[in-house]
């Protein structure tokens, strides 16, 4: 196995069972909800965002496979203290790196860059994106269940 290959698999695995920023977020004034069905991942995320739009704090509750999970955590982790714009700017180069649209992984996704094997699988780009479309939901405060069948279009 490759060194690569390691670190994403030490990286993904320790977020999968040590998930950060997981549980109940008191004050949230964003909340979304979002489903995979396709393996089963639920994922629940609530923000507290400022007046100026930044990212207080961040959290998110629910189940799924090692990569949804591990993905939802690296993401509270990279996002909180973003300005929500960045936020969804960071979330598109999150997305067109799972997807394979970018040759070149940008600099700014820094840890995230583990998630880049995950365009070879397609089934599992719905489980590492899950969690992002979530919270692009929430800071639009989209009401309806964000789903890999009708919200996320791969």
């Amino acid at each position: 196995m490759s060194e690569f290959s390691d670190l994403y698999q030490d990286q993904i695995l320790d977020h999968q069972k040590n998930p950060r920023n997981f549980g109940e977020l008191a004050g949230a004034n964003h909340h979304a909800d979002g489903f995979n069905p396709l393996c089963g991942d639920k994922i629940s995320l609530n923000l507290k965002v400022d007046a100026k739009g930044i990212i207080e704090d961040i959290k998110f509750k629910g189940s799924g496979c090692a990569i949804s999970k591990a993905s939802a955590s690296m993401m509270t982790v990279a996002l909180k203290g973003k300005k929500s714009g960045e936020a969804e700017k960071i979330f598109h180069q999150f997305h067109d790196m799972v997807m394979g649209k970018s040759a070149k992984t940008p600099a700014e996704l820094g840890k995230l860059k583990v998630f880049a094997g995950v365009r070879e699988f397609p089934a599992r780009v719905k489980c590492a994106s899950l969690a992002w479309h979530t919270m692009e939901a929430a800071l639009h405060d989209k009401q309806e269940v964000v789903t890999t069948d009708d919200g996320i279009k791969e």
